[in-house]
């Protein structure tokens, strides 16, 4: 319940890790208002601060179960909305090192949805919160601050009526363009040192008439990059019959822009699926391309000062490289710590919460990062030494072609599920080496 000091919350963000940072600060504060400077629509529609939405995207099972537990029902919304539910091995394709992972129930959940009717459902559930506000059509222009600046009171907003906006506590849910480093920094505060990853990540998307007898009962088809390869492809079922197909490459690899350059392209991928969609189907939309040039995190653990009654969410504390879907599901992790916050009386520890954020992102990043700095070219922080080597991982993936376990446990550990660590397990480590698979050079 509400305590004194809890009055108002202000998310600066409608994305999806705003919509979920509010579900939970509902839960604690009095009231709460989340602004956003996009007009949001109502239903499953693209909107213009989301120019990524068009894209593949994907739920990891951790993800998606904590978003089950803060909107229960959410996953059953999105299947009556043209949603499909799955399971992340058994429905899905992963292609790795050019071989197909083995295809097993593992009991994992897996939703194969468009962005716009995610983010739809979870901002409608959001939105009927009694206690929470939408204030759309509205920029924040700046953070407000005490008079002797060691405590965020609230926020100045642009719009049809600029304003401030006071707040026991604002949280930053703006996303890759948040200006909170140089915010603190223009009032006085050390900004956050920042790990960068440069990748130069291009890719094209669009959508096709999904055509019949590719996908069967599976709902998602990667086919990963690996070594010697810098191209890659996503292909996802939609709502509505319809396909959603990710070109992807990286280090100056340029998907085509042109529904006649698609063909070709695909037909370069280590397995034939996405050309055989892409030759074959018809196309309901024109290729959409995205830059990626690098992903960041902001190290926030590590400021020894950092001002009372503001915090900072999702991709505004670290994004990720998009093409291993992991974007939203950290943002459910993200809102899981902010609860686990929350549960504390008084009023939130910045140091203590973005302690317990680093510990939810150290996995996803370890993942995301090791595989990334292992194509030459790629530049990047480098990562503490683990036993957990490219090139055991790549004998894994190998062997998980044929075995059942090992494909198990390789996908708990990508879907957030099981540490890293998992796949050091005596047991695992030794159905690695009886199946005797080639070293993968990285």
């Amino acid at each position: 319940m509400p305590t004194s000091n809890r009055n108002h919350a202000l998310v600066l963000g409608g994305s999806i890790a705003g919509l979920l940072a509010a579900r939970v600060l509902a839960d604690r504060y009095a009231t709460v208002t989340i602004v956003e400077r996009d007009r949001l629509p109502s239903g499953a529609e693209h909107r213009r601060g989301v120019p990524h939405g068009r894209h593949a995207h994907g739920l990891l099972p951790q993800g998606l179960q904590i978003m089950e537990e803060l909107l229960p029902g959410l996953t059953a919304d999105i299947e009556r909305g043209g949603g499909m539910a799955a399971d992340i091995l058994g429905n899905c394709r992963w292609y790795l090192n050019g071989r197909l992972l083995r295809q097993a129930h593992a009991g994992l959940p897996a939703l194969a949805a468009s962005r716009p009717l995610i983010e739809g459902e979870i901002r409608r559930r959001v939105r009927e919160l009694p206690n929470v506000t939408v204030l759309d059509g509205h920029d924040i222009t700046g953070l407000c601050a005490s008079a002797d600046g060691g405590r965020i009171i609230g926020a100045a907003i642009s719009g049809a009526q600029p304003r401030t906006v006071k707040a026991d506590l604002v949280v930053d849910a703006t996303g890759r363009g948040t200006r909170t480093p140089r915010w603190l920094a223009e009032l006085g505060f050390e900004p956050p040192p920042a790990d960068r990853v440069s990748i130069n990540l291009a890719y094209t998307s669009c959508v096709y008439d999904e055509p019949p007898g590719v996908f069967g009962d599976d709902v998602f088809v990667i086919t990963a990059r690996f070594p010697g390869q810098r191209r890659s492809s996503v292909m996802q079922r939609l709502e509505g019959g319809q396909v959603l197909v990710t070109l992807a490459g990286v280090l100056g690899e340029r998907p085509p822009e042109t529904l006649d350059g698609m063909p070709g392209y695909a037909r370069t991928l280590a397995m034939p699926d996405t050309y055989e969609v892409v030759s074959t189907a018809k196309p309901l939309s024109r290729p959409i391309p995205f830059r990626y040039p690098s992903y960041v995190r902001y190290r926030y653990e590590n400021l020894a000062a950092f001002p009372a009654g503001l915090l900072v969410a999702g991709d505004a504390v670290c994004g990720f490289n998009p093409v291993y879907g992991q974007g939203m599901s950290i943002a459910a992790m993200n809102a899981y710590a902010l609860s686990k916050e929350l549960e504390h009386d008084g009023e939130p520890d910045p140091h203590r919460y973005f302690t317990a954020v680093s510990r939810h992102l150290e996995a996803p990043w370890r993942l995301a990062v090791g595989a990334d700095l292992a194509l030459p070219g790629v530049t990047g922080p480098a990562l503490p030494e683990s036993p957990l080597t490219g090139e055991y991982v790549g004998r894994l993936q190998l062997a998980a072609a044929d075995d059942e376990e090992l494909a198990k446990a390789f996908i708990r550990v990508t879907g957030l599920v099981d540490s890293p660590a998992a796949l050091l397990r005596p047991e695992i480590v030794e159905r690695v080496q009886r199946a005797g698979a080639p070293v993968v050079s990285r």
